[in-house]
């Protein structure tokens, strides 16, 4: 003998939205969040790891000029280099001494490059 099994036909499954609630969401933007925090860590546990070292580079030898009162920097190149185009000595001593701008205070030491104090 045989069995028949009959079934009856299943109604649709109604498509259901996915809803994510307030912790949820808090989760989601975490997890998002995680490898830039961990990559930015990462990178400044790193950053002093790098170390200069001066094999190739040059000794520089200098000279130091005393800034007085009045004093710029286009005073200060004209007059340690007369006979030589002061925005290019300008550009020197900012360079040796760090110099973002052209400010320069009342008794600080300049380093004046060794090449225009012969």
């Amino acid at each position: 003998m045989s069995t028949i099994d009959i079934q009856a036909p299943m109604a649709p499954v109604p498509a259901t939205r996915l809803r994510i609630t307030a912790r949820g969401r808090r989760v989601v933007v975490m997890l998002a969040a995680l490898p830039v925090v961990v990559g930015v860590i990462l990178s400044a546990l790193a950053g002093g790891s790098a170390l200069a070292s001066g094999d190739l580079a040059e000794p520089v030898t200098f000279e130091t000029v005393a800034v007085m009162p009045g004093d710029t920097l286009w005073s200060i190149a004209d007059e340690v280099a007369p006979g030589a185009d002061p925005r290019v000595v300008i550009e020197d001593i900012k360079r040796l001494n760090n110099l973002r701008s052209g400010m320069i205070q009342v008794g600080a030491e300049i380093a004046i490059p060794i090449v225009y104090t012969d």
